[in-house]
């Protein structure tokens, strides 16, 4: 009998097996108040456990507009009802880096952000729910879990100079696809490993949401122990464990990447876009916003002068490394180079806060994701880089290689880049009760529902979303989608961050079915929750041609394409049950 894999450990079940776990640790941020309200609704009055819940105010810290603050004061107001002692207000930090002070080897993690996986730095299974999953878990305490397959990446030598966790990261991603890893566990592996910091951990595991993955984990190792101060007991897979794909990287051989817009796995050799303009640089997030990232970004900017006409941006990933960023004097060293620091919070990398380009900007920032619109312009661009090369290409005024040399290097992988489609005006995609999406890949949630609506339409008033669903992909969507329409999608449909609110205005719009070539693990969950049926069968949509009428039967996994019969596996009873009770809301209230 063959070993097991971190993931089989922690659930004591093999790959492929639904099982119910209560996770130690509960995460939410603003979307707290959007779920205090859908607990309302499943009949939730008192919290099943709250010493489990993990609350930070930070994608809008400060508030910027009296909703947002008034949003605030009712979580604030909440936790005090509650009893919830894990609460962190305004300024505290970054969700995922606060969680640096909770995670621990062993642990199950799950937050109401896609995120939520950086704590695999620390040994733990940390994954992204969305908000009305959150809801159940606050009434029932416990959530089920698909065991994924995993995949073993092994890394072996050590970071040349200029090269950094973010590259490596892009480098996974771009080997991989931003869906390579769906509903994947990650494990790293090696003598590599070891060269890594806890910091450095906690980007590469944070961007494992980037190539689809449920999870990624590093070992409780020597490290790990550093970090702690103290000897500890952690959970990894055995030497004979089986994997769904095994990789291996040699980190000597990597140079400086850059995620170019506006896809995450649209990576290039940083050499191959050197010398393009910036005008606009970010350093910070919960991918690089700890005091390792700032020190690298200060050694470039100290003593010098930015560009009279570059906006360069820090934000430190929390209170704690602001300070001790000001005790090193690097936040005088960005100052007085003519950065603006801000305060620790999530908004510039969603566009919910400060910081929003200018049409036709340039970016180059240190975040996770650079979709069109992701910063709140959707006429900018995004690229994504180390701090490193993100302080050199602020300096510059264009994209600049940290190692101070103008390379010849080539990103050695071509995964099909389908960019990201957009439906022109009079392109009409809907006929026969039919929407025809099937060209497009990686359709995303900031597409679906920008992301700085997300703190203002509730998820739990749909009718408030409806006026904006889709408006970042197909402006005629909401205008003319109807009861029992049918989606046809391509690949990644739903990729991007957990935010639920597409899957509630397509389940309240009365939408039967999406049918895609592959589905994001986050939307589909959430899917599930809103009671949409998603079915992935690429076959079927390679298949449908405009004017086809297309049928679905869930009960014997059926579906027709004009005349060609398609079968997909039928869905499991519980979930069907949820379908049939128009979401997870009703199906807890009715059975819990």
């Amino acid at each position: 009998m063959s070993g097991k894999t971190f993931a089989e450990k922690i659930f004591g079940a093999p790959a492929g097996s639904i099982v119910f776990k209560k996770p130690d640790i509960i995460l939410s941020h603003d979307n707290t108040a959007s779920i205090s309200k859908t607990f309302a609704k499943m009949g939730g009055e008192h919290i099943a456990e709250p010493d489990r819940l993990l609350i930070v105010l930070d994608h809008n810290a400060p508030p910027t507009n009296a909703k947002l603050a008034n949003d605030y004061q009712y979580i604030r107001d909440l936790v005090r009802e509650k009893g919830i002692k894990k609460f962190h207000d305004v300024g505290q930090g970054i969700c995922h880096q606060i969680m640096a002070d909770y995670a621990k080897p062993g642990m199950v993690i799950v937050g109401s952000d896609s995120h939520t996986c950086t704590a695999g730095a620390f040994n733990a299974f940390a994954a992204g729910i969305d908000r009305t999953e959150t809801a159940g878990l606050w009434k029932q305490g416990e959530t089920w879990f698909r065991v994924p397959e995993t995949i073993k990446i092994t890394l072996f030598g050590k970071l040349p100079e200029g090269v950094y966790a973010k590259d490596l990261s892009l480098w996974i991603i771009g080997m991989m696809g931003s869906s390579g890893a769906d509903y994947r566990s990650i494990e790293y592996h090696g003598e590599g490993v070891k060269s890594l910091t806890i910091s450095q951990r906690m980007t590469i595991a944070n961007l494992a949401s980037e190539m689809g993955a449920k999870n990624a984990v590093f070992p409780s190792d020597e490290i790990l122990e550093q970090y702690y101060g103290k000897k500890i007991e952690g959970v990894w897979s055995d030497p004979d464990a089986e994997y769904a794909n095994e990789i291996e990287i040699n980190l000597d051989e990597l140079f400086p990447l850059v995620a170019a817009p506006h896809h995450v796995d649209n990576v290039k050799a940083l050499s191959e876009v050197q010398g393009t303009k910036i005008h606009q640089a970010m350093i910070g997030t919960c991918t690089n916003g700890r005091l390792e990232d700032l020190r690298e970004a200060a050694k470039v900017l100290e003593g010098k002068q930015l560009p009279q006409d570059m906006i360069m941006l820090v934000i430190p990933a929390s209170k704690k490394i602001f300070m001790q960023a000001m005790e090193q004097g690097l936040i005088k060293i960005f100052m007085d180079a003519g950065a603006n620091v801000l305060g620790s919070s999530c908004g510039p990398c969603l566009g919910t806060g400060q910081g929003i380009p200018a049409d036709d900007f340039n970016v180059i920032s240190t975040a996770n994701r650079n979709f069109k619109g992701r910063m709140g312009n959707k006429n900018s661009n995004i690229y994504l880089a180390s701090p490193a090369a993100v302080a050199y290409s602020a300096l510059a005024g264009e994209i600049t290689d940290p190692r101070g040399i103008k390379a010849g290097d080539k990103f050695p992988y071509s995964i099909e880049q389908s960019g990201t489609v957009e439906i022109e005006k009079d392109d009409n995609r809907y006929f026969n009760g039919i929407w025809n999406y099937a060209d497009a890949d990686n359709l995303n949630t900031d597409q679906m529902f920008a992301g700085n609506l997300t703190y203002t339409v509730l998820s739990s008033e749909p009718e408030k979303i409806m006026p904006y669903l889709f408006k970042g992909f197909d402006e005629s969507f909401s205008d003319n989608v109807r009861q029992d329409d049918v989606i046809i999608a391509g690949f990644n449909f739903g990729c991007g961050s957990s935010r639920e609110h597409p899957a509630v205005g397509l389940a309240h719009a009365g939408v039967k079915a999406v049918i895609c070539k592959s589905v994001n693990r986050i939307f589909y969950r959430s899917s599930v929750n809103q009671g949409l049926p998603i079915i992935i069968l690429p076959e079927a949509v390679d298949a449908f041609k405009q004017g086809d009428k297309v049928d679905i039967d869930f009960g014997r996994g059926i579906v027709t394409v004009g005349d060609k019969e398609f079968r997909f596996a039928p869905l499991p009873e519980k979930l069907m049950n949820i379908f049939e009770a128009k979401g997870l809301v009703n199906y807890i209230k009715e059975f819990a």
